[in-house]
């Protein structure tokens, strides 16, 4: 396909995903992140200096994963296009999503083969953090009500078994875990991005989400403490799906957070009825004001990227995720 049909086609199938997401009720709207091959690769892949030539196994399948062998380039903005169409095609409020300094430095830096271009993992969230700082700032210029970060690597350090003995399905996860020394720093990166953005500021952390199961497990307790750092305006959890967030995680929320509670599970094949991610929310509601809670999907369904969900298993599930918070704004109000 030439690179100008190529363009207008995408054109026309973000505007299918965001009249679809407009048509099931939601207050907010992305693109879909339907321009990219994988909301952390799609980035790597324009920064350049990443190859997929380490192996590892996940879930028991042998794979090869990109690491970064060479330095990476900075220039041209990358997303502000994509962003910029997206404000331009819709009246609601916008988000636009980046991957975390510490999540790409995670699962992207590896003494093998990273060495020459990066000495240590430390110097590779270093430019993360340049380039990416650099990235919001012209995003913040286009628009866009909302920049998140995604950062599921804060989530790793969750799972008592990965951080106790080392335990997962996931080769890239088998390494030295410490949270007192690395939430801190993923906090710092993430700081240095946002600082004096003019925009509402997220930060997701989910569980990863792979053929309808997840990395790790594990309650977000080791975490939310640490938030009180964080320059941000609200974390988006995950509550719905097994061995994720549990309500009262919500008690170690700092006071300057709102947090968005994933009532929507993205990873069951089964639709949940709006009265159980009405309960899910109510649960949260019993302990903060109601004021500071959003509801939100677990995590993104990510259809036709090898992911099992369809888009209209994702559409019905985002019309009963709109149709539960209207009933619990009316229950509220």
């Amino acid at each position: 396909m030439r690179a100008d049909e190529y363009r207008r086609v995408m054109d026309e199938m973000v505007i299918f995903a965001i009249r679809l997401q407009e048509q099931a009720g939601l207050d907010v709207i992305s693109d879909g992140e339907w321009r990219r091959i994988h909301y952390l690769d799609e980035f790597l892949n324009r920064v350049g200096g990443h190859e997929p030539i380490r192996p590892f196994e996940h879930q028991g399948e042998l794979k090869y994963t990109t690491v970064v062998t060479r330095r990476m380039q900075g220039g041209d903005p990358l997303f502000v296009e994509d962003a910029t169409f997206l404000v331009k095609h819709t009246d609601r409020c916008t988000k636009f999503a980046l991957p975390s300094p510490f999540l790409i430095a995670i699962r992207k830096w590896h003494v093998d083969f990273s060495t020459d271009a990066y000495p240590t993992i430390e110097h590779y969230m270093e430019h993360l953090t340049d380039l990416l700082a650099a990235e919001a700032a012209v995003l913040a210029q286009t628009g866009v009500d909302i920049i998140q970060l995604d950062d599921p690597a804060l989530t790793y350090l969750c799972d008592r078994r990965l951080t106790g003995v080392g335990q997962t399905h996931d080769d890239r996860l088998k390494r030295e875990w410490d949270i007192e020394r690395q939430v801190p720093e993923a906090i710092e990166a993430v700081n240095r991005i946002v600082a004096d953005l003019p925009v509402e500021v997220q930060l997701h952390c989910c569980h990863s989400v792979y053929k309808r199961q997840s990395d790790v497990v594990g309650d977000y307790k080791p975490i939310l403490p640490y938030l009180k750092e964080a320059r941000i305006d609200r974390v988006n959890l995950e509550f719905a799906y097994q061995g994720t967030g549990e309500a009262n995680d919500l008690e170690l929320l700092p006071d300057h957070l709102g947090v968005g509670m994933g009532v929507v599970d993205v990873r069951g094949e089964h639709l949940q009825p709006v009265e159980e991610m009405e309960r899910l929310a109510a649960a949260g509601a019993a302990i903060l004001d109601p004021s500071r809670i959003a509801l939100n999907p677990d995590c993104g369904f990510a259809p036709d990227y090898g992911e099992p969900p369809s888009i209209d298993e994702a559409y019905e599930k985002l019309c009963r995720l709109s149709q539960a918070a209207t009933r619990l704004r009316e229950r509220y109000a």
